[in-house]
């Protein structure tokens, strides 16, 4: 076997590892967020706890980096270079402790209404409308408009001829399929608003993990640049259980898990 590959092989070991980390992780919270329901907690306080408990376990990450020092008897050189990269890590986990700790509310309430939906018990048929009783309006969500919106944001999404799915309808109808009714009307400004807040992120995610970078040659992060992705961002910090149920009902699971992963933690669900 060639180092080449080997590297490869050992990679995608580290990334079924993380995924298996995140899928735990996933169950860990939905637990927690359904223990601290039942005990009485409101959804803000349920949502302020377990940020608290993560963005502790990022500073443990932190100050486990911090502590750790080149190998014995290294040279100067080596060791000047050891506790510069330990440093840059070092602040990168910093600031992601601090955006755990602050963003990404809304998961607790999240947590609830996929509880509800799942113990809801099945419709019984429908009564008939009398003559009189005109039907509730459907407010209409379409597809293309949203597609066409979403590919306005040049700095998130990639040139067409570099994606790696042309067609991504079925992501993007999975996670149209997350949007409630009472959200659809003026959705598409809400995407809109949502792209501009988090443009530097964006940037950063199509910079490091789009097509043509190192992680995305080994095979993943695949949704990375699909204008769809946006769409899916959106819902997995607006309805993150509620998206990954619909998601297990027809896709495969692993281009989900790895937009959580590089999106960050706190705002992917496994966070």
């Amino acid at each position: 076997m060639s180092t080449e590959q080997h590297t490869v092989d050992a990679y995608g070991q580290e990334l079924a590892r993380i995924s298996h980390h995140q899928s735990e992780a996933v169950e860990a919270r939905f637990t927690v967020f359904q223990a601290l329901a039942a005990v009485g907690i409101g959804h803000e306080q349920a949502d302020d706890i377990v940020a608290t408990l993560e963005a502790g376990a990022v500073a443990g990450a932190h100050t486990w980096i911090s502590e750790s020092s080149a190998p014995h008897g290294s040279e100067p050189r080596f060791e000047d270079g050891w506790h510069a990269g330990v440093r840059d890590v070092a602040s990168h986990l910093l600031r992601i402790a601090d955006t755990t700790a602050t963003t990404g509310r809304g998961l607790a309430a999240s947590s609830a209404m996929l509880v509800a939906h799942l113990q809801q018990p099945a419709s019984p048929t429908p009564r008939k409308l009398a003559v009189d009783e005109p039907a509730a309006p459907a407010v209409a969500l379409n597809a293309r408009d949203v597609l066409a919106a979403a590919e306005r944001f040049s700095w998130a999404v990639a040139a067409p001829g570099v994606r790696h799915f042309p067609d991504g309808r079925d992501f993007l109808d999975v996670a149209l399929s997350a949007v409630r009714p009472e959200e659809r009307e003026g959705y598409i400004e809400r995407l809109e608003a949502f792209v501009e807040q988090r443009r530097e992120r964006l940037e950063e995610m199509l910079r490091t993990h789009g097509p043509g970078s190192r992680p995305a040659s080994h095979g993943r992060y695949a949704l990375v640049g699909q204008p769809e992705t946006l769409v899916i961002l959106e819902r997995m910090e607006t309805m993150p259980f509620l998206l990954r149920a619909r998601w297990e009902e027809g896709l495969e699971i692993g281009f989900l898990d790895d937009l959580e992963f590089v999106w960050g933690p706190r705002i992917r669900l496994n966070r």
